[in-house]
């Protein structure tokens, strides 16, 4: 099996991206909940909660931006493509739906 290395650099490209525009959206979604008079209590606590759940999204898509980029730099050593734990190719079809996989399937 041979991985189309130009196709997965475009792949890892779009999706860094992408990934780039949801932490700068959701970098705006967490700054602080300021109390103003014009929402009620139920309202801000909303708020507050909505805050806390783009917290973890944001802690999440700066996890995943990290991975790509690392996929990116590894992508042209020989190992990559190989599964960390069993030693086994790890399929095309994963690699290109989750460039920063390092396990097949079976080992995830």
């Amino acid at each position: 099996m041979s991985i189309d290395k130009t196709a997965l650099r475009l792949k890892i490209n779009s999706e860094l991206e992408k990934t780039d525009h949801d932490i700068t959206d959701l970098v705006e979604l967490t700054k602080p909940v300021s109390p103003e008079n014009a929402i009620g209590r139920i309202s801000r606590m909303d708020a507050i909660n909505n805050k806390s759940v783009n917290e973890a999204s944001l802690r999440q898509a700066r996890d995943k931006k990290r991975k790509l980029e690392e996929a990116l730099k590894k992508l042209d050593e020989p190992g990559f493509g190989v599964c960390i734990r069993c030693g086994q190719l790890i399929p095309e079809e994963r690699i290109m739906l989750m460039p920063h996989a390092k396990k097949c399937v079976r080992c995830a």
